[in-house]
């Protein structure tokens, strides 16, 4: 398979990452269609789509015409025969759940044609994990995003048993939608930035759960050292809190690690409460105007 055979991108998860994934995909001309378990959650994801698309035409990254024709080439399709039968590419998203996800790939893989590259967009996770599930381990990898509303990389991660020849598709692939691919060596739990970023998140959870500081004052504290405009807590507020306590929750259970134990439980009243960060209105902060982004709360003026 060469790097011209994708036309059509399938995204299987319509949250935020997949939302993301799919857009940057349909804005560099490619034909996305976007599953997921119900009409509804994907009426939702084509709605914030549509606020990304006035996001990249505000900072100039498209033009109108251009975010108008990328939504045009977006749509749902909730039956997985008719979604997967027409899919080159496939982008995973789904909750951070193994099982999960390899029941998703193993139902694709009955339905997609023999070329189709799988990809999951794991956070936290191994491809190997899910590797033999898929069907098709040599052409399946993890193809990670980022924030595409802040930066263009993005991690390919083999796992042993991912062909030389789909990596170097992927890698392509991704150049050809406009991000910058970050490709492994070997599998690492977390790519690259996540697995510094985790640290850090676990670090101030920590801190937080140990009742050492306040959320507020550990973002403070990170700010005002580092010259930073957000701190860990509003970086997992714009990650979305579900998703740091699905990470964080499993890690916990499949480690035992009393202080990833306690963070997920710390986590776990936010997720519970729906204050799941940005994306709801509230978390740690309050959007769309969080506290951190006002003058003077380093300097604890503005409580």
């Amino acid at each position: 398979m060469k790097p011209e055979d994708i036309k059509t991108v399938l995204i299987i998860g319509s949250g935020t990452m997949g939302q993301q994934i799919g857009f940057q995909c349909a804005a560099h001309g490619y034909d996305v269609i976007l599953h997921d378990i119900s009409q509804e959650m994907m009426d939702t994801a084509l709605d914030r789509m549509g606020k990304l698309a006035r996001i990249f035409v505000k900072t100039q990254r498209l033009s109108q015409d251009q975010a108008d024709a990328a939504l045009g080439r977006i749509r749902p399709e909730p039956d997985a025969e008719k979604a997967g039968k027409q899919a080159d590419l496939i982008s995973e998203s789904v909750p951070e759940d193994p099982d999960l996800k390899a029941k998703v790939f193993a139902r694709f893989n009955e339905i997609c044609p023999e070329q189709t590259i799988f990809t999951t967009n794991t956070s936290s996770l191994l491809p190997s994990m899910v590797a033999q599930a898929t069907g098709r381990p040599d052409r399946f990898a993890a193809f990670h995003f980022h924030d595409i509303r802040y930066n263009n990389i993005v991690d390919v991660m083999p796992h042993p048993d991912t062909s030389k020849e789909i990596v170097s598709v992927i890698e392509a692939f991704a150049r050809k939608i406009g991000t910058i691919p970050i490709v492994l060596k070997k599998e690492n739990n977390g790519y690259v930035f996540n697995a510094m970023l985790m640290e850090l998140l676990k670090s101030a959870q920590s801190l937080a759960a140990n009742e050492v500081a306040d959320p507020k004052d550990v973002d403070r504290a990170w700010m005002g050292v580092m010259g930073m405009e957000i701190g860990p807590f509003g970086m997992m507020d714009s990650i979305g809190i579900d998703t740091v306590w699905k990470v964080t929750d499993y890690w916990a259970k499949a480690d035992g690690d009393p202080q990833d134990i306690k963070n997920a439980e710390f986590l776990r009243p936010y997720v519970n409460a729906g204050r799941l960060g940005a994306k709801t209105g509230t978390g740690f902060y309050t959007y769309p105007k969080p506290a951190f982004s006002k003058p003077g709360f380093i300097q604890g003026k503005n409580e």
